[in-house]
């Protein structure tokens, strides 16, 4: 919520906002136009000069709109204040004008954009244009007392101090010059006038201070008389809508010596008269100036008169002096006690609020696992723990006693192992820390492992000297050499099919041919064949039946059986001209070239790039592509 308008920005007049728009248009735009140019570019040139102008109308009269509060989006408090300092109606009425005004220039801009659509010559579209800036001067002209009204009231929005009607709020009220203005300027640290006589405060002031870590606000307000409300003047109407419409604790000050100029019994009558304003609200009476006078001292016909007003349910009664500091803090602090329990009660009232507060708490009760009843325990060390006492000389000993007995803190270190629970204290600080089962891993360890290991070598040295690990038989069979021999050629054959690859790949621009391409003489497939085990003998007789046949077999067409004596080799389709595919006539062919143009023609319109195009780069003069840039835009005119 926004409770202060310090920021809202200057409102010029109207005639200071012709001279900023139009100086604006002037310096932004291009200012040279010539006769020969083309009609669109002229057009364009007097275009924007209309949309620049309007722009600049409707981005200063958006500032004035948005900067100013909308009453109707206001707090009730802040509603009615405004409507009391500047009138509401005429305060509505200046922003609807301003608004309407920049809705009219909009208007004006697109009905003298879209004539200049349209100009004919420079003559027509620089006369157009002189039509629609004097007709936005027009209508800006004509905001000449809502621009001024409006700038008086944003000079004195920015002086009316923030008030925030959420808040903690202490309103302090009463006649004139009973003590309101000296009361806040000793709780708070606010700079109020004080003067002996009526009216010095004119307006509503503020002051805040602290009181249990939460921030109170006290508002003081101008004086009141006892009247009807339609003939209180606005200094009045301040301090009505303060009490009617802020949630906060009623301050009412009495002054029972009269030397404000009011009797008692009309300082009574008031509080009657403006009571029902305190509904809802905490009441406090304040009697002021108790140093010269008390409740005690008076006539029993007054004390009667104060008694019917401070016997009303809710209403304290406080006696003060603002000579008196002490007196003073303690009736700020009552009265604050006083509005915090009644937030707290509104707040309790509200069903909905306490709903939700329930919802979120959740109390659970384990279930009995039998009728057992366990009551809590208490371990005897801690039940019966002698309180400690620093005084104490025989207090128990705390880590830091230790460590001022060690040299303080930066020498003494603290022994992390302390607290270990073993089954011997002695192995706390044992080098190898690692714990398994209660015991140290050390402890497992045997002392003369390096001397049964020693023997463990001689043993293995002297059995090996009498042979024990040595095999029953020396002599291998047959079998056996003859899978070395084929582990042998295998490890060979690898090596061999590693070397023919890695040569392979080291031959760099060969083409690489596909397997079935390949060449494969019959011989040395036989011998290949052979030299696995297989027999031979039927592909020797395939071949001695082929002889004669006049086709030249390879060994692929032996194995696959890929083609017979009957079988032609296949030569390679020539590539055939693909201009004449498919043409059988010169009809077709007349046809085709025609089609073919046709095709043609819309890339060579638009100067497209084809097949046969080359790139020819534009050459440029030197003077256009080398050398520093000047100061200043290239664009300006």
């Amino acid at each position: 919520m926004q409770l202060s308008w310090k920021d809202i920005s200057t409102v010029p007049n109207a005639n200071d906002l012709l001279d900023i728009v139009l100086n604006r248009t002037q310096r932004k735009t291009p200012t040279v136009i010539r006769p020969g140019y083309k009609i669109t570019r002229i057009r364009s040139f007097y275009m924007r000069k209309v949309k620049f102008t309007a722009e600049g109308f409707n981005e200063k009269l958006d500032d004035i709109l948005s900067g100013f509060p909308k009453v109707d989006e206001l707090h009730p408090f802040h509603r009615d204040l405004m409507d009391t300092l500047y009138e509401k109606n005429h305060y509505k009425v200046s922003l609807a004008a301003v608004s309407r005004a920049k809705s009219l220039i909009e208007q004006v801009s697109r009905d003298y954009v879209r004539l200049l659509k349209f100009g004919q010559s420079l003559f027509q579209c620089k006369q157009l244009k002189r039509a629609a800036l004097g007709r936005m001067a027009t209508i800006a002209k004509k905001l000449k007392d809502p621009l001024t009204y409006l700038e008086q009231v944003r000079q004195h929005l920015g002086r009316l101090p923030s008030i925030d009607p959420n808040t903690r709020t202490i309103v302090i009220c009463g006649y004139p010059n009973v003590g309101k203005s000296s009361f806040l300027r000793s709780v708070t640290k606010a700079d109020v006038e004080v003067q002996p006589y009526a009216f010095t405060t004119k307006s509503l002031y503020v002051g805040h201070f602290d009181y249990k870590y939460l921030r109170f606000q006290a508002i003081d307000t101008p004086g009141i008389l006892d009247r009807p409300v339609e003939d209180m003047n606005n200094i009045e109407m301040q301090s009505i809508y303060a009490i009617a419409h802020l949630r906060s604790t009623v301050m009412y000050f009495m002054d029972i010596s009269e030397q404000c100029g009011f009797s008692v019994e009309a300082q009574v009558k008031l509080f009657n008269s403006i009571k029902p304003l305190f509904a809802n609200k905490s009441v406090m009476i304040v009697f002021n100036k108790s140093d010269i006078i008390k409740i005690e001292d008076l006539s029993p016909e007054r004390q009667e008169l104060i008694k019917s007003i401070t016997s009303q349910t809710g209403v304290d009664v406080a006696e003060i002096s603002c000579q008196d500091t002490e007196n003073v803090m303690a009736t700020r602090n009552k009265a604050c006690e006083k509005l915090l329990s009644a937030r707290i009660e509104q707040k309790l009232k509200g069903v909905g609020k306490s709903n939700n507060v329930l919802n979120k708490i959740h109390v659970s009760t384990p279930q009995a696992r039998d009728d057992v009843e366990r009551k809590p325990y208490i371990p005897e060390a801690v039940q019966y723990l002698k309180k400690f006492d620093l005084d104490d000389p025989e207090r128990r000993r705390l880590a830091r006693d230790v460590e001022a007995e060690n040299g303080g803190a930066g020498v003494y270190n603290i022994n992390l192992k302390d607290n270990y629970l073993l089954d011997d204290d002695d192995w706390k600080n044992d080098v190898m820390p690692e714990i398994l089962n209660g015991r140290n891993v050390y402890d497992f360890l045997d002392a003369d492992i390096i001397e049964k290991l020693k023997a463990l070598e001689e043993e293995e040295e002297r059995l090996e000297k009498e042979g024990f690990y040595d095999s029953d038989s020396e002599i291998e069979d047959e079998e056996a050499e003859e899978i070395r021999e084929k582990a042998t050629w295998i490890r060979d054959k690898q090596k061999k099919m590693i070397h023919d690859a890695r040569t392979r790949k080291s031959i760099k621009n060969r083409a690489i041919m596909p397997r079935s391409k390949q060449v494969k003489n019959y011989g040395d497939m036989e011998k290949h064949l052979a030299s696995l085990g297989h027999d031979t003998t039927a592909l020797a007789n395939r071949k001695r039946s082929l002889r004669g046949s006049g086709y030249d077999e390879r060994g692929a067409d032996v194995v696959m059986d890929e083609s017979g004596p009957s079988k032609k080799r296949k030569t390679p389709l020539k590539q055939g001209d693909k201009r004449n595919a498919g043409i059988t006539d010169e009809v077709a062919r007349a046809k085709a070239e025609k089609l073919a143009k046709i095709q043609r023609r819309d890339r060579n319109r638009e100067a497209r790039k084809g097949e046969g195009d080359r790139h020819q780069p534009v050459s440029l003069s030197k003077h256009l592509v080398s050398g520093k840039r000047g100061i200043g835009k290239t664009d300006f005119r």
